[in-house]
């Protein structure tokens, strides 16, 4: 895939250009970097202009061949690999997101990561075909940092969440689980900072995708990618549907006790859907 379609700004595109500064300030052709470090010209050329992610091997190699870059290329893609659960993208947005006054917060289907306990994220991410337990417990690490470095911040921002309520009925990992992540929406809810609220499972434009709005930037996801978006229209075209997303969204005193009341029919230990189901059938 182009990395660099839709305008999506993307970390690879940062590597990609650090990699060419430093190669063409040496002087050096791409052939003759080629053929110093023992790589595909071609490739090494889609990498400098963002249409490939970089690989361990390259990181390696750069850092072989500048040395006064004192192993930077090996960090980044250290850096890169500990956000591995979100697209690449999301490693600029994590810039622009920790430095923002304000958060406007969609995921359908799942808890967002911002707000998720460490044993429902474990569990999430459990759910990916062939990560491996070292890639598991790097991502898990990563998204508590992320929670750190916004929501327990000196100064965190203002922050509207908007949480799906199919998500409150989906199982993640067991109804124990299940039952402390609805109380640690609770307890956010609760923060100053932060207003919550619970869409109700209602059809909605913006029901395919996540997307954040931060100080006149946006992120959007989907399954096999995300971007960054920072013009006008795109921004002010999401912030449009995020009002209309509030506009259909249970009022915040009527969201906190819907949360308390999943706390419950978690709390006894099955599936609040399983309980319907058999009340309908009793």
């Amino acid at each position: 895939m182009d990395m660099t379609e839709n305008g999506g700004s993307n970390p690879a595109t940062h590597f990609g250009k650090q990699m060419r500064k430093e190669r063409l300030a040496h002087g050096w052709g791409l052939r003759e970097f080629a053929q110093l470090t023992g790589l595909n010209a071609g490739h090494l050329s889609r990498i400098e202009n963002g249409k490939r992610p970089p690989t361990e091997n390259v990181a390696t190699a750069c850092d072989a061949a500048f040395p006064e870059r004192r192993g930077w290329f090996t960090e980044y893609y250290e850096e890169l690999r500990g956000w591995s659960e979100v697209p690449a993208a999301f490693r600029n947005w994590a810039e622009l997101e920790i430095k923002a006054a304000s958060l406007h917060v969609w995921m359908p289907g799942i808890v967002h990561g911002l707000l998720q306990t460490e044993d429902y994220s474990r569990a999430l991410i459990a759910t990916v075909p062939r990560t491996s337990p070292e890639a598991a417990a790097a991502r898990l690490a990563s998204r508590t940092e992320r929670q750190r470095r916004v929501l327990t911040r000196d100064n965190p921002p203002s922050a509207w969440f908007i949480v799906d309520e199919l998500s409150l009925y989906r199982c993640v990992g067991s109804p124990e689980i299940m039952a402390a992540q609805v109380r640690r929406l609770c307890e956010v809810a609760a923060m100053q900072t932060v207003t919550l609220q619970v869409l109700p499972a209602v059809a909605h434009c913006s029901n395919a995708s996540e997307f954040i709005l931060a100080d006149g930037a946006a992120y959007a996801e989907h399954v096999a990618g995300g971007y960054v978006f920072t013009d006008e229209e795109t921004v002010s075209g999401l912030a449009v549907r995020f009002d209309s997303l509030r506009g259909e969204c249970c009022k915040v005193s009527e969201s906190a006790a819907l949360l308390e009341r999943m706390c419950e029919l978690w709390g006894t230990g099955v599936s609040p859907l399983t309980r319907m189901a058999t009340a309908e059938t009793a």
